[in-house]
């Protein structure tokens, strides 16, 4: 477990710093077909039209993702399940590294829900079904294994066996009876549930309504026909994607000063382009809410920077429309809020 964890932490004991290769921007997403690269990719596209570069990497997801932009130079952001958070406290709570990784993580800005998919054999009709079975739950380090993880741990559920594969595989193992079912955390709809190889005289979304993690997780559902082999609504829940970065400090050195601009640079671009972003963007922009930030998640200063009204970029700014009241969060987030709703509306 934490197998990109021991590796990223071994490989810049100092955190993000400078580096003797030419500076770059980048943007740790996912796999090559899921809904954060196409995102990410969305990002890069405003970012060009205003003559600025942000590279898209592929990665094996959120644990990967929130270590690389904690670790890792040049790279400023990373997509991630607002749960990896917990996830470390939880299963690595005594480690020293990984408590100090923590301590300089932020958002940059909060993204959208992505629901959780147990894709299941008929026979099983519950979560407490899952014990004693083979249940898959992503490729180690992933977001689909540390949400599956925590889901499984907080349920009470011990599985004869947590098999450790993609979504793909996983459903190849379920349609071979080499498992009984499988996690994948996505944005519904997504295509891999689309295959017409799913019987739903076999198979079936398992409904997660426990209410431990009703309280932890986002309660939402799936509705009918959603996916082919899906006639009913299903209940289930669901983690918020975000997009994340560092607590830079632009005194500390020129590393610092330029990767506290591109965050700035970047959290810009996405408030004035954002209803472009909606409208032509993926459809999960249209579930966006920039004032949902998440719990145990703080506003990093760079993006808040980025969201002033006088901030100059060279695309300009949309102008402002009115203002959001305190409120008794923190005043980082609440400044960011007033500053959202100032650009684009409440």
């Amino acid at each position: 477990m934490l197998a990109a964890a021991v590796w990223l932490l071994g490989f810049a004991a100092t955190g993000p710093g400078a580096s003797a290769q030419q500076f770059e921007k980048n943007i740790l997403t996912g796999g090559p077909s899921g809904t954060y690269i196409q995102i990410g990719r969305d990002l890069a596209s405003v970012a060009n039209a205003c003559g600025l570069e942000y590279t898209i990497r592929e990665s094996a997801g959120s644990l990967e993702n929130f270590l690389g932009v904690r670790k890792l130079p040049h790279t400023q952001f990373g997509i991630v399940q607002s749960d990896v958070l917990e996830y470390l406290k939880t299963f690595s709570s005594e480690d020293p590294d990984i408590a100090r990784a923590i301590l300089g993580v932020r958002i940059a800005l909060p993204l959208y829900n992505e629901e959780v998919h147990i894709l299941a054999r008929r026979d099983i009709t519950s979560l407490s079904d899952l014990n004693g079975r083979r249940v898959a739950v992503g490729v180690e380090d992933s977001g689909t294994f540390l949400t599956a993880s925590l889901v499984l741990d907080l349920a009470g559920v011990q599985p004869a066996a947590r098999v450790t594969i993609n979504p793909t595989a996983s459903l190849e193992r379920l349609l071979a009876n080499e498992i009984d079912a499988f996690f994948y955390v996505a944005g519904a709809p997504t295509k891999l549930f689309q295959s017409a190889e799913i019987d739903s005289t076999k198979f079936h979304l398992l409904p997660i309504d426990d209410p431990t993690l009703t309280s932890v997780y986002i309660p939402t559902s799936i509705p009918a026909g959603t996916y082919p082999f899906q006639a009913e609504e299903t209940p289930v829940v669901a983690v918020k994607a975000v997009l994340m970065t560092y607590e830079y400090t632009p005194k500390k050195n020129a590393y610092h000063r330029d990767s506290c601009k591109a965050v700035s640079d970047l959290s810009k671009l996405i408030l004035t382009n954002f209803r472009q972003l909606q409208e032509v963007g993926h459809p999960k922009w249209r579930e966006v809410n920039l004032e949902d930030v998440p719990p145990g998640w703080e506003v990093g200063s760079c993006s808040s920077a980025g969201l002033e009204q006088d901030y100059e970029l060279q695309c300009g700014a949309l102008p402002v429309q009115s203002a959001l009241p305190e409120s008794l969060e923190s005043k980082a987030n609440a400044a960011y809020r007033a500053k959202i709703c100032a650009d684009i509306g409440c």
